[in-house]
């Protein structure tokens, strides 16, 4: 009787082991284990903020708990699942990439704002406080890296191994884009625009490293200096930037009530950044062809 009972246990481990390994399947568990960890420490950092009577502290403890959980979901996450280290998320060197990141996205926007001003669609009004860098600095740094891991750690590096570089790319670049409609003042052409030029960017960060600390320094350079310096939107969303000011002309130009990310130069810019980053991930063999081409690839082998 156990004898029978062994084949048939190991057959249903194979299927689980497949149904686990299978790309759909690890992502909704990625995503399920980080939005767990997230929850908890957010009730976490609840209860402790109301010990801390020093504001500076409470806002530290709603950046440093958010960013381990997310930091220590994805890695316990990746050892469950896939039997591995994130070496994508290795401390060695992440100082440097996400440092050369944050001035790469903090150029970026530099760049499109100043080609909109050119235009005289951006103008500053006043300068407010320059406690709005402290909140700048929150915002950035929680949703750049947050979102990378999402979005590149996690949906643009697994569906990319089955279906490649180039598909991985269009498709996370599309979702990229599509969680923002639910911003404010967001719409389909804004949201398309997002999608063209950080979801191509970022992954095209990503692609060229191999690792996520290029485009998390990336999407956080550009949050901080939108949110902090420029304004007056960030993603459609309204935030109390250092520099008051004020988006006029068309908005395809301008970017409108979305900000800056929806103009055209935002595009452009971010596009042209986006292939010498390819090409030289390219010119490295950072390039994945989707699984069908590397089956043919391995059947003209073995012929």
């Amino acid at each position: 009787m156990d004898e029978t009972a062994a084949p048939a246990q190991t057959r249903w481990e194979q299927w689980g082991v497949r149904v686990l390994r299978f790309p759909l399947t690890r992502i909704v568990l990625f995503v399920a284990g980080i939005a767990a960890a997230v929850v908890l420490q957010g009730l976490a950092a609840a209860g402790l903020s109301l010990w801390l009577e020093i504001s500076w502290l409470r806002v530290a403890v709603g950046v440093v708990f958010p960013i381990l959980a997310v930091h220590f979901a994805y890695r316990g996450m990746t050892r469950l699942l896939e039997r591995r280290s994130a070496a994508e998320l290795s401390l060695s060197g992440a100082l440097r990439e996400t440092s050369a990141g944050a001035l790469v996205g903090a150029a970026c926007l530099t760049l499109i704002v100043a080609l909109i001003a050119a235009l005289g669609f951006y103008q500053v009004q006043g300068v407010g406080a320059w406690t709005a860098l402290l909140t700048a600095f929150a915002i950035a740094a929680v949703s750049g890296y947050a979102e990378e891991v999402l979005f590149r750690g996690v949906v643009f590096r697994i569906l990319e191994e089955g279906l490649g570089t180039w598909l991985a790319l269009t498709i996370s670049a599309a979702l990229f884009g599509l969680v923002h409609l639910s911003n404010p003042n967001a719409t389909l052409y804004g949201a398309a625009a997002i999608g063209i030029e950080a979801g191509v960017l970022l992954g095209a960060a990503y692609v060229l490293t191999r690792r996520l600390w290029l485009a998390i320094g990336i999407h956080f350079g550009w949050n901080f200096v939108v949110a902090g310096v420029f304004g007056p939107n960030l993603s459609g969303i309204q935030v109390q930037s250092v520099l008051e000011s004020r988006l006029s002309g068309p908005d395809f130009l301008s970017g409108g009530a979305l900000g800056v990310e929806g103009s055209v130069f935002a595009i452009a810019v971010c596009l042209l950044v986006s292939v010498v980053f390819l090409r030289r991930a390219r010119l490295q063999g950072h390039f994945i062809r989707p699984f069908w081409r590397r089956e043919a690839t391995r059947g003209c082998t073995s012929r």
